[in-house]
């Protein structure tokens, strides 16, 4: 089992940092949602996938003595998702909204902001009026 997920951890991998080296703003968003799953599943796969009981000690007792289920794996990946979910939906609203003022989404084209090469040589030197 655990091959078969660190398999599947390396294709995640592989796949989202392709996506994210592509230079459309859209596939480099999907890039990072999919690298984002890896890493939380990831984490779960670290963390150990053992099914058990609850983590809770009895009164009684000073330590847990049979088989019990990790809780930090558990809180690392919900906080992650979270932290993604929000970081996914300002991209999305991002990517949406440089495609409407640009006309495009891809990456090498999305120059319109930043000044001509010429420009930048002929105010060197020189402060703003």
């Amino acid at each position: 089992m655990e091959v078969l997920l660190a398999t599947a951890l390396g294709v995640f991998f592989a796949i989202s940092i392709y996506s994210i080296l592509r230079p459309n703003f859209l596939r480099a968003v999907i890039g990072f949602m999919m690298l984002s799953n890896a890493v939380n599943l990831m984490i779960f796969v670290v963390g150990r996938m053992t099914r058990g009981r609850p983590p809770l000690i009895p009164k009684d007792e000073k330590t847990l003595e049979n088989i019990y289920a990790n809780p930090l794996p558990q809180a690392l990946i919900l906080t992650a998702i979270v932290i993604s979910f929000a970081l996914t939906a300002f991209a999305l609203t991002l990517a949406f909204r440089a495609y409407r003022t640009l006309g495009t989404l891809d990456t090498d084209s999305m120059d319109s902001t930043e000044p001509p090469p010429d420009s930048a040589r002929s105010t060197q030197g020189r402060l703003p009026a």
